[in-house]
């Protein structure tokens, strides 16, 4: 027997521009029709998780918001980080609507002011968005992938671990010993830098042939020379950029000055209702 309440179920809002790259997932991440995305609002459960503190650091409590509300995703730790950010404001639109609240105090006279801030804009820009995955070094090709929100959010973790120890070291009387757990902190944000650059390596092309061993990739990151680390340095950081929430221009009503309002989707406080 059916259930008699199914028809009062949460109903999706079909994003037929949602961008997501699926290309860049492992197999079985999406399933489904990604051109036509159904996205569903959240649910009660939804909400208190997206307000756990401890799911929200760990990135689990959006992992299983992201899962129950668009259900072509099977799994939301493989997504590639640079759909989180669409993702989340789609799931956003489907809970409270196209238009965002915000308070926004002027840069020039200090005044608040409230704003409105369309969402649908957001979600079409990064439609527009390209990935540009090619670097070329002589006789070397680069090709890269972009971060899966697990790792994204692992490499968050540790980098926050390794700065509340940075932060203790004031703590420690001796000069020299405060200085020795400093470097060996450093050492290990150094280290954390060159892991992340190379897990966004998806593969080397090089006249002998195509080289995706994870273990044969990070041994040539660490021996290679400086222009090599800098290229992929400077390709990743142009394709994170691009994916940045554009800003808003707003006008003060106080002043008239025009402020620049850059949005966060800092998960604890952007699913507030509107």
């Amino acid at each position: 027997m059916d259930n008699p309440l199914k028809k009062y179920f949460r109903q999706p809002k079909i994003f037929t521009t949602l961008p997501t790259r699926g290309i860049f997932s492992d197999p079985g991440t999406y399933v489904g029709d990604t051109e036509n995305m159904p996205v569903y609002g959240m649910t009660g459960m939804d909400e208190i998780l997206m307000k756990t503190p401890d799911a929200l650091l760990s990135g689990e409590s959006t992992a299983r918001v992201i899962e129950s509300c668009c259900p072509v995703i099977k799994n939301a730790w493989n997504i590639s980080v640079l759909d989180l950010d669409a993702i989340l404001c789609a799931i956003k639109i489907a809970t409270y609507g196209n238009t965002l609240h915000i308070s926004h105090k002027c840069t020039a006279c200090e005044a608040e002011n409230d704003y409105d801030i369309e969402l649908g804009d957001i979600v079409t820009h990064f439609k527009n968005c390209q990935y540009d995955g090619t670097v070329h070094l002589k006789d070397v090709t680069i090709k890269l992938r972009p971060l899966t929100y697990k790792d994204w959010t692992n490499f968050q973790l540790v980098t926050f671990g390794i700065q509340r120890q940075l932060n203790q070291t004031s703590n420690i009387e001796d000069a020299t010993e405060r200085s020795r757990v400093i470097n060996e902190l450093l050492a290990q944000v150094n280290d954390l830098q060159k892991e992340m650059l190379s897990q966004q390596i998806d593969r080397v092309e090089v006249a002998e042939g195509v080289v995706d061993q994870r273990t044969f990739i990070n041994e040539w990151i660490v021996n290679s020379e400086q222009i090599v680390y800098e290229k992929i340095k400077e390709q990743i950081e142009k394709n994170r950029k691009t994916w940045e929430i554009p800003t808003t221009k707003v006008i003060c009503a106080d002043c008239q000055a025009e402020n620049a309002v850059t949005i966060s989707l800092d998960q604890s406080s952007f699913f507030g209702t509107a």
